[in-house]
């Protein structure tokens, strides 16, 4: 006989949850902190402190995830101390990748974590718009895609939420509760924080230069006019809180001074940065390709090869031509300072250097560099890898794949009659559907998954350390939700669907096999009748009917 709930249990199981999730917050609080600065050791004891705690509910809770993760992390603190509370580069990786882990736990769909009740790590986003309605609409579309979102009505109700929880995010129109209030709002709220508010501000009107100077000064990290569309939004608010916050900053260390290269590496290491030394420049590129470095830090004179030498060559090929280059040398002469930066470098620092200055140089240029780079290699309308990068990165993860024997996964999705669409609805609505479409997948895949837009209605899915078996299941119910969606139109409500090829990497092929096999699978999905993922499977595809809207 089974036995009946008891509802004061629950009611427990779901407080210990909350307690449970809090202290995954404030680990991922502190750490994005200590990101900032310097590790001392009241910062490694509060990390620790936090840690215990988490490990404490967690078994409270029985949530086996979450024991595992804050066990692994008292281990890496043990290992800390045992270094004499200092960082290396691998501690540093081993300690980003168990952050990335927590921060993923209960996010997304298809993140290979145990499913619980828990509610998402990611914090709210707060909507502040002189249109109550049209801020309402917004929230529950951000809803839709997996964010929690509150539009607040009036000062008193910002201020009420700001003392519950602090938002991953906050867009606050200008007028807010008045004309040019909502720049005065957000100036008090930033006021006493002690890390700065992430806020988008909205203006109906094309703000002019006092009122966008204002916003800045406001802590604005955008500026939105015109109409809120919710995916452009999305796609802001993804990189104001994406999971990069705890992906460590990366530098390739290039010297034939054993010393120096360890001092430079010492220095980065105990600031949360990670470093890889190279003391044969000659080994540079192979060692570029394995590491992929944010930034590169070279000295200046070098056996067999100098520094600007070095720079001329790294900046021949196109993949590294946005990765900055800074010359770190004793070299104090000004014209030859300036010669060395018009090889290729960006910044040249001279010996001795404080280690705060080194420190904050690097940090500063390679957060930019992740912009710009951001804005080179992705599509303009969904914000997704475009058609070069999403190849490159999955010629990379084939690499990898190999070199650590694991399984990969590749597949090619299409929009079902879309020209249908955009013939019929106009195409605004096409453009409406493939940021849908992408939207859901970024919400839906796992973040060490790779999307990208291969052309027009095509995208494109890197899928490392997953089987072929998984990585069907994981299509097959994004595309049946996916087709679940309605959007207004006349006459009547347009459902659109979409067909996948899927293959996994064999012992043999490389990257534009992957790709052709994909795309013959797709092609086969599309001539079997659409709707449905082919894959290397046997068995028949899930197939789901649906009705043909028509205009």
């Amino acid at each position: 006989m089974t036995e009946a709930l008891d509802p004061s249990r629950e009611r427990l199981k779901h407080h210990f949850a909350q307690r449970v999730i809090h202290q995954a917050r404030q680990i991922l609080e502190i750490w994005q902190r200590l990101h900032r600065r310097e590790w001392t050791a009241e910062d490694q004891a509060e990390l620790r402190e936090a840690s215990l705690g988490l490990l404490r509910f967690a078994e409270r809770f029985e949530q086996r995830e979450h024991i595992r993760l804050a066990q692994q992390l008292n281990e890496l603190l043990d290992a800390m101390q045992a270094n004499r509370g200092r960082l290396n580069s691998e501690l540093i990786n081993q300690l980003s990748h168990l952050m990335q882990a927590l921060s993923q736990t209960g996010l997304r769909q298809g993140d290979q974590l145990e499913r619980t009740v828990l509610p998402p790590l990611r914090k709210p986003v707060y909507i502040a718009l002189q249109d109550q309605e049209a801020g309402e609409q917004l929230a529950r579309q951000l809803e839709f895609f997996g964010w929690s979102a509150l539009a607040l009505e009036s000062i008193a109700c910002v201020g009420a939420a700001l003392q519950q929880c602090l938002p991953a995010a906050m867009v606050m129109d200008v007028d807010f509760a008045g004309r040019g209030e909502g720049l005065n709002l957000a100036a008090r709220i930033q006021q006493g924080l002690e890390n700065t508010l992430p806020l988008l501000f909205f203006s109906e009107t094309d703000a002019d230069t006092p009122t966008r100077l204002a916003a800045v000064r406001s802590g604005g990290q955008d500026f939105l006019c015109g109409t809120l569309d919710a995916s452009v939004l999305l796609e802001k608010i993804e990189l104001l809180g994406r999971a990069d916050r705890y992906d460590p900053i990366k530098v390739l260390i290039v010297d034939d001074s054993r010393a120096q290269a360890a001092f430079t590496q010492r220095v980065l290491n105990n600031a949360g940065i990670v470093t890889r030394i190279l003391l044969d420049p000659i080994q540079a590129m192979t060692e570029l390709s394995h590491f992929q470095p944010d930034l590169i830090i070279l000295d200046m004179y070098m056996p067999g090869c100098t520094g600007p030498e070095l720079a001329k060559v790294i900046r021949h090929n196109d993949r590294y031509v946005s990765v900055p280059i800074i010359y770190l040398s004793a070299e104090d002469d000004l014209d030859k300072q300036l010669d060395a930066m018009s090889e290729g470098g960006d910044d040249f620092l001279t010996k001795p250097i404080q280690p705060r200055h080194l420190v904050s140089t690097v940090r500063n240029r390679a957060a930019r560099a992740r912009r710009l780079k951001a804005r080179m290699v992705r599509d303009s309308l969904t914000g997704l890898y475009n058609h070069t990068h999403i190849l490159q990165l999955l010629d990379d993860s084939c690499f990898q794949a190999r070199r650590d024997n694991r399984p990969l996964c590749f597949a090619m999705l299409d929009i079902d009659h879309f020209k249908r669409v955009n013939d019929t609805h106009g195409h605004p609505m096409g453009d409406r559907v493939i940021k849908s479409l992408s939207l859901f997948l970024k919400q839906r895949l796992r973040k060490s998954d790779l999307i990208g837009r291969y052309g027009g209605e095509e995208f494109a899915i890197v899928m490392p350390d997953t089987e072929l078996v998984n990585a069907h299941k994981v299509l097959e119910e994004i595309r049946q939700r996916f087709s679940e969606i309605r959007y207004p139109a006349d006459p009547v409500s347009l459902a659109c669907t979409f067909s996948a090829g899927l293959v996994t990497l064999g012992t043999q092929d490389d990257s534009q096999t992957l790709a052709a096999q994909a795309d013959g699978a797709l092609y086969r999905a599309k001539k079997a009748g659409r709707n449905q993922v082919q894959s290397a499977l046997n068995a028949a595809p899930y197939h789901v009917e649906l009705p043909v809207v028509d205009a």
